[in-house]
């Protein structure tokens, strides 16, 4: 039993440890006197590589789940007379969950281990050290970039997945179920608030690019300079980053609904 009390009071001394490294590690990363000049062509650089590179899978996954649950929805809604719902089901439940979500978790199973597999290889092959040498911080030269890259890139993937899935909906349920097209985009745009659903998934995805990105850089700054190591921390970026998105999904949710 005192073993077992001893190993639990390890664990969390070891997390609160972590949890403050991190903490600190983003704030020497991100807070300190801005060079907008210099930092600008980097951020971009990123932004290519975090971003645009990521529309193939992020545009692929969300026409299919679009048609999907546009077929899936017009199945339920058949059985109570209300096909013409279909658009309102697709957008709220694009909008307000799966287009954030889903869009969080590609990002990090994305981007995010290519961030980490790309710091690391930087960690393990000395250029930050020798960065360091050369006196260029490489929290500002490396890590920044890449921060706010993934921070500005998120909630425009965001955007993109569901304007898609939308479409790939319109395809399934309209062009080729029948539902009439008028029915479809009326009731969706009469469903669908600006301020109660698309505000609160820019904002989501504002949270998830943060989360995701710090985890990201985190674990690729501090990762063990071997293969074995960072294939663990490429690891650790993906399951870490989509409990993160999945758990803060809940919590934004039950504030946004004003469960809390």
């Amino acid at each position: 039993m005192i073993d077992w009390i001893e190993s639990l009071g390890r664990s969390g001394l070891l997390f609160c440890e972590r949890a403050g490294k991190s903490g600190i590690f983003l704030l020497r990363a991100v807070v300190r006197r801005p060079r907008v000049i210099r930092l600008f062509p980097l951020v971009v650089e990123q932004v290519y590589s975090v971003g645009v590179l990521s529309l193939v899978i992020i545009v692929l996954s969300s026409l299919f789940i679009g048609m999907v649950l546009a077929l899936q929805g017009y199945n339920i809604l058949e059985r109570f007379g209300a096909v013409e719902q279909l658009g309102q089901l697709v957008a709220l439940s694009v909008v307000r969950e799966l287009g954030p979500v889903i869009g969080g978790l590609l990002f990090a199973g994305r981007a995010g281990s290519a961030l980490t597999a790309e710091i690391g290889i930087m960690q393990t092959t000395e250029q930050l050290a020798s960065m360091e040498m050369m006196a260029v911080d490489p929290l500002w030269r490396v890590i920044a970039p890449r921060f706010w890259a993934g921070v500005i890139s998120m909630p425009i993937l965001i955007a993109i997945f569901c304007m898609v899935a939308v479409f790939g909906s319109y395809l399934v349920g309209v062009e080729w179920l029948g539902v009439d097209a008028g029915q479809f985009w009326s009731n969706m745009q009469a469903a669908v608030k600006f301020r109660a659903d698309v505000v609160n998934g820019i904002i989501k995805g504002l949270v998830f690019g943060m989360v995701t990105t710090w985890i990201a850089v985190y674990q690729g700054y501090y990762t063990e300079p071997t293969a074995a190591g960072i294939g663990r921390a490429t690891t650790k970026t993906v399951v870490y980053g989509s409990l993160a998105v999945l758990g803060l999904d809940f919590i934004l949710t039950s504030f946004m609904l004003g469960g809390w």
